[in-house]
């Protein structure tokens, strides 16, 4: 199980924006999603009462941040939304069972020193320290026309903060919270220019699962001898040397393939026809 957590203290930063789409994205994928709310205004639990039944399905989980504990068992992924003023026992806890830490962040002085104090307390962590959590940085509602991409990629740098894209500001994003969507529940040709702003997020969800190693399953002797369970492990697939756009783009490809997404599949809202 992967654990995916979406952290900056600073409100309004585009937290919600960014856990809805992650979990969309898995969910599109045909993985089994959980969205977890931390926040107390629950905003990502509202988008999952929003969701159509014709969308990929996303379980909800609820809970606060005194009150947080392990994932339920049997998910294969979690997506963790957090609220504004995230920190001390709260975050460590959400440190202690996360595998990767998303921190968006706008061009705001307010949003990134309360992103930069988040870093900070984050890497006193173990996890974090030891690199068994991986962080990166997003940037969130940002004007395509000036330069300030450029400044929040400079900024990350400097702080030693992998810059994985950059999310510019489109009514589409808060259209598809309206109605429980994502980009990625739309089909591909629909939403082409939305989906390449999000290729280094899912590009570096992709290399992070990748490592995933492969869960153990319950096989039995087949000499009858003994009735108890044996537990093995799966063989390890054959290594693809392919460089990783060229597997993501066949992956995505055969799911297509089987799952295909149509205009019948969801009512595609107005402001998203091309």
């Amino acid at each position: 199980m992967s654990v995916i957590a979406v952290v900056n203290r600073k409100g309004g930063a585009g937290k919600s924006t960014l856990a809805t789409h992650v979990a969309g994205y898995l969910a599109s994928l045909g993985h089994d999603v959980m969205l977890g709310d931390v926040d107390k205004q629950q905003s990502s639990r509202l988008w999952l009462s929003l969701r159509p039944e014709s969308t990929p399905k996303i379980h909800g989980w609820t809970m606060d941040e005194r009150n947080f504990a392990r994932p339920p068992a049997g998910v294969k992924h979690v997506v963790l939304d957090t609220p504004g003023g995230f920190q001390g026992v709260g975050l460590m806890k959400v440190a202690l069972y996360a595998d990767a830490i998303l921190i968006p962040a706008t061009t705001s002085i307010f949003d990134r020193t309360a992103a930069e104090d988040s870093i900070k307390e984050l890497r006193t962590f173990p996890r974090i320290a030891s690199g068994k959590c991986s962080l990166g940085c997003v940037g969130m509602r940002i004007d395509g026309r000036t330069k300030n991409a450029e400044a929040l990629q400079a900024w990350a740098s400097a702080l030693g903060l992998p810059y994985l894209t950059t999310i510019k500001a489109a009514a589409a994003y808060s259209k598809c919270l309206e109605q429980g969507l994502s980009i990625f529940d739309f089909p591909r040709a629909k939403v082409e220019p939305y989906l390449e702003e999000w290729q280094g997020i899912t590009t570096w969800l992709n290399e992070l699962l990748a490592f995933a190693p492969p869960e153990p399953k319950i096989s039995r002797p087949v000499d009858g001898h003994s009735s108890t369970p044996v537990r093995t492990a799966e063989p390890a697939p054959p290594v693809d040397h392919r460089p990783l756009p060229v597997r993501v783009a066949e992956s995505a490809a055969a799911h297509a393939a089987t799952n295909p997404a149509t205009d019948s599949n969801i009512n595609l809202p107005e402001f998203l026809r091309r």
